[in-house]
């Protein structure tokens, strides 16, 4: 049997296995733009250094992308692209207007807040949308993130490795940080409640008016901290059990709508990765499946030999 660590970064045994592959991904995805935004530096960051109000979804599927490579690519992918990345970001600054300072994009502060605001909304979200994960399965998957946190630049020890260590990051940021809003932080939550849908993916455009409810759940995903910076949408009571059962119900229009529809909205690196997964999990002896997150390998040892597939 095959170590799926040499085909596969985080493969059926992982817990980031089960969170990334999860059809909730882009509302989670979303949820984690919207956090980030409430970073001044990190905003100013995308909008000086992207094509952000020409492209806007550009920065969603490069980071969707990011995220397929260094979970389910191979370690040599993995390692290509957080090269690639680092050098990237190693060469730009951002300007900021109200000190006139000029701050480096892999700033490890920074680089911190990217990735604890991404990796946290993908388990809230998926987890509050019918993901079910005991205490020390949350823990293992900010362990496992550590590793994927390398990849930008940052050293694993640094990174919160488990969910008291992830509250404990987010209660300093609070006041470390300086979240706030920025003209910029609200006109990309305003985008991403109400989009302008790329030419690209103008096929899209008749499903446009459902976007808004996808929207919608993932600024009610965010904590009520975040929220009460923003306050682009009204509060109202029994706000969290509603997000929650509007997740699953999300996760099953996501499921409805066919496969190679819902391919098309990611970049083509992302579609050709995820096509040679299959093939690298029969490499690894685990039966593909259609669904993938019905795969599943040994997990008392996230570098053993693969097992067995779920029925």
């Amino acid at each position: 049997m095959v170590n799926t660590r040499r085909l596969i970064v985080h493969g059926p045994e992982t817990v980031s296995w089960r969170v990334v592959l999860d059809p909730l991904m882009m509302i989670a995805g979303v949820r984690a733009l919207m956090l980030q935004a409430l970073q001044p530096t990190t905003m100013r960051g995308v909008w000086q250094n992207s094509d952000f109000l020409r492209e806007p979804l550009e920065r969603l599927f490069n980071t969707a992308n990011f995220v397929a490579v260094t979970t389910v690519g191979t370690p040599e992918q993995a390692a290509g692209l957080g090269a690639r990345v680092r050098g990237v970001h190693k060469r730009l600054r951002i300007e900021d207007p109200d000190t006139g300072r000029t701050h480096r994009v892999d700033d490890p502060e920074l680089l911190l807040w990217v990735h604890c605001a991404e990796v946290s909304s993908y388990l809230e979200v998926i987890e509050r949308g019918g993901l079910k994960l005991t205490r020390a399965e949350k823990d293992r998957y900010y362990d496992e993130q550590r590793h994927t946190a390398t990849y930008v630049g940052l050293h694993a020890e640094e990174v919160p490795g488990g969910v008291a260590e992830m509250d404990a990051y987010f209660a300093a940021a609070r006041t470390d940080l300086d979240l706030r809003v920025i003209p910029e932080s609200r006109a990309t939550v305003r985008f991403l409640l109400w989009p302008r849908v790329p030419h690209k993916l103008r096929f899209l455009a008749p499903l446009k008016a459902l976007w808004f409810p996808v929207g919608a759940l993932a600024y009610y995903a965010l904590p009520r901290w975040a929220r009460d910076h923003y306050r682009a949408l009204p509060e109202f009571p029994g706000a969290g059990p509603l997000v929650g059962v509007g997740l699953r119900l999300a996760r099953l229009g996501v499921i409805a709508v066919p496969s190679k529809l819902r391919a098309r909205a990611f970049k083509p690196e992302t579609r050709e990765l995820m096509a040679d997964l299959h093939t690298r999990l029969e490499e690894c002896g685990i039966p593909s499946r259609r669904n993938l997150l019905r795969v599943r390998a040994d997990p008392d040892d996230a570098g053993a030999p693969a097992t067995r597939a779920s029925a």
